[in-house]
């Protein structure tokens, strides 16, 4: 694209010899300069050396548009040619993803509603594993799956804290729901370190074999012994003995945290 002061300041320091006429594609009148160069300079006429002073005075003095039009006219017809092939693809693009028949249409996926707070308790759970705090890691997890039940990392993850913890029921109990809600991934279960504890345990045979699935859904890790009234009490304090007696063990196996411990043993002395 030719510019015009560029044109000028080759007027101003060589315009006797048509160099801008030259750069402005205009040859033949740059080769006229150059011939009549020796016959104006043998016949005294001097003069003919500020001849690129005038042409230098008018370039300088065109309007930008005129100077366009005259000496841009083939730029200007490719930037606009290139104009309108962008503005087609523009809207033919456009024309596709509104079409409904339309491939591309179709696949545009639905944008997904974040959940920052359930990736947090994921995210703050994973780092606590790393850092070997497994009880905080568990606490985590279970945040997570109160926001969403479903969420296979947190019931997996869970099974692998618990596993390391050596609470081997709950341990079962969330790697069923992982495996049930679509976790499929069996060389990891046979090989993941931290579910060697579940490994070595009688129940993983038959548990395998029923395709990682317990063979009898439990509503709770915790067998729903919680849940159930405590039986009538025929012999008065020995049976509460006995209650209690079950409670610590089941506390002991890590069934029972040290709240749920507390919470049942206070139902019992009432």
């Amino acid at each position: 694209m030719k510019n015009k002061t560029v044109a000028g300041v080759l007027a101003l320091v060589a315009g006797y010899m048509g160099l801008h006429r030259f750069y402005l594609g205009q040859v033949g009148l740059g080769i006229g300069y150059i011939m009549l160069l020796p016959i104006f300079l043998i016949t005294g006429l001097w003069f003919f050396l500020f001849i690129g002073v005038i042409d230098a005075i008018a370039l300088f003095s065109m309007d930008q548009g005129a100077f366009d039009a005259k000496y841009n006219k083939d730029f200007e017809g490719l930037r606009d040619a290139r104009h309108n092939r962008g503005a087609q693809r523009q809207q033919d693009r456009n024309q596709r993803y509104e079409d409904p028949k339309s491939r591309r249409y179709e696949q545009v996926a639905p944008k997904r509603a974040a959940s920052p707070q359930k990736n947090l308790h994921l995210k703050e759970g994973k780092a606590k594993f790393v850092d070997y705090d497994y009880e905080g890691a568990i606490i985590e997890f279970n945040k997570a799956l109160k926001i969403d039940p479903k969420s296979i990392p947190a019931h997996f993850n869970l099974a692998c804290a618990h596993s390391l913890m050596e609470h081997k029921d709950k341990a079962f109990y969330h790697l069923d729901r992982a495996v049930a809600l679509g976790f499929d991934d069996t060389e990891v279960i046979k090989n993941r370190d931290h579910l060697a504890f579940l490994r070595i345990q009688p129940e993983f045979l038959p548990f395998e074999a029923n395709g990682f699935r317990l063979a009898k859904q439990l509503s709770t890790p915790q067998e729903n012994l919680l849940d159930k009234p405590a039986p009538p009490q025929q012999t008065g304090q020995p049976d509460l003995l006995d209650q209690l007696q079950k409670l610590a063990k089941l506390k002991e196996k890590g069934l029972l945290t040290e709240e749920e411990f507390q919470v049942q043993k206070e139902k019992l002395l009432r």
